[in-house]
């Protein structure tokens, strides 16, 4: 969901993931690898797919505030909730925009809150490499909000 912002892609690639997993679960070794980096590496060959296939496209869902809210409660509710949601969507705009290598460490790091040696374990690179990618990534980002926020002003 963090990595393509869509409920209904974000379903499609769980469902795949899960059904791979199943299906070449013999394949699955040990070697120091912990389960769920093998399932974020599927899931991360999904999702390269899918963006290779389509561009990610985003949409609003937002759940109904429950609870014995009044009014006014419910309405600062919903409005810091949209607000939050509205800079996540801008985040994941910018962060779509970058090749799928960059978007996938940033990804892991900063969304997934993965320290630098599980994302190399997670996608099978060199920590230096990772480390690089997550210094490109990030720069390729400054460097688009950057020019997003020049273009703004003038």
């Amino acid at each position: 969901m963090r990595r393509c912002a869509n409920i209904e892609i974000a379903k499609d690639v769980t469902s795949v993931v899960f059904f791979k997993a199943l299906k070449y679960i013999k394949n699955y070794r040990w070697d120091g690898i912990p389960f769920s980096h093998w399932l974020y590496r599927i899931a991360n060959h999904e999702l390269v797919d899918q963006y290779n296939n389509r561009k990610f496209e985003t949409s609003l869902d937002l759940t109904t505030i429950a609870g014995s809210l009044n009014l006014q409660d419910k309405l600062v509710l919903g409005e810091d909730t949209l607000r939050k949601y509205e800079t996540y969507m801008d985040i994941q705009k910018y962060i779509s925009e970058l090749s799928p290598k960059y978007q996938e460490v940033i990804t892991l790091r900063y969304f997934e809150d993965k320290e630098l040696k599980e994302i190399a374990e997670i996608l099978g690179k060199p920590e230096g490499t990772v480390k690089s990618l997550l210094h490109r990534g990030i720069e390729k980002l400054r460097r688009t909000l950057s020019r997003d926020e020049e273009e703004q002003r003038g």
